[in-house]
């Protein structure tokens, strides 16, 4: 069965209108306050071989050893908290652009050695409305993985790595819901060794594995609720 896509407005400039809706939250009425600003940013999705743990499923196309690395923010976050996410942040005006500050932000939230991650290229930018951020994935791959770990606590408390293959596995696919008021969430999610991706990240995944013709097919009516 494929996988049923999320509620998902391709388009920024629509996706970030509807999230100030007065049908949705951040509500906006005329003299009321106004919306935050949008925000850039950038991930950095991050493959190599990782460690000598193989995946547990066989992927076919995709090799046992491929891992992605990811992290776990904080809890005390204002967006997103405890979610399990790529590497990165804003993106802040020395940067010399998406890829500079996904680099500069993974270094300072797990302390990889940027000189040893060959940047692939990026991916076009998606909206994150809950936090009003236009990301842009920045794709990797790690040369001469180094030594990480949560570098500050107060952002990350968890950095790790997944198989890819394992994330392929249709037995570790399901889809994740929200509902906020009147609107529902539904969209992509990997549940690994007890750990629940979703969100932008799981997205993110979804449609690369898509991309690259890693993908198996899953059972889309299979959910559980996202954790908020």
């Amino acid at each position: 069965m494929c996988a049923e896509r999320p509620v998902w407005a391709p388009d920024p400039e629509r996706a970030f209108t509807a999230a100030a809706s007065p049908t949705g939250p951040g509500t906006t009425t005329p003299g009321g306050p106004t919306p935050r600003p949008v925000r850039a940013s950038a991930v950095l999705v991050l493959l190599g071989v990782l460690d000598d743990v193989p995946a547990t499923h066989d992927g076919r196309a995709v090799p046992a050893d491929l891992d992605v690395l990811l992290t776990r923010r904080s809890p005390t976050l204002r967006h997103h908290p405890g979610q399990v996410s790529f590497p990165g942040g804003g993106i802040d005006p020395t940067d010399a652009g998406p890829q500079a500050a996904a680099l500069r932000e993974a270094e300072e939230e797990t302390g990889l050695d940027p000189t040893g991650v060959r940047v692939l290229g990026t991916l076009p930018p998606l909206p994150v409305t809950a936090s009003r951020n236009l990301v842009t994935p920045v794709l990797g791959w790690w040369d001469r993985p180094s030594a990480v770990a949560a570098a500050d606590p107060a952002e990350t408390v968890d950095v790790f790595r997944v198989p890819v293959a394992d994330l392929v596995d249709p037995a570790h696919r399901v889809t994740a819901t929200l509902t906020h008021g009147a609107r529902e969430y539904r969209g992509p999610a990997f549940d690994v060794a007890g750990v629940l991706v979703w969100g932008f990240t799981a997205y993110v995944l979804d449609r690369l594995l898509d991309a690259l013709g890693w993908a198996e097919p899953w059972d889309a009516a299979r959910t559980v609720p996202a954790p908020v």
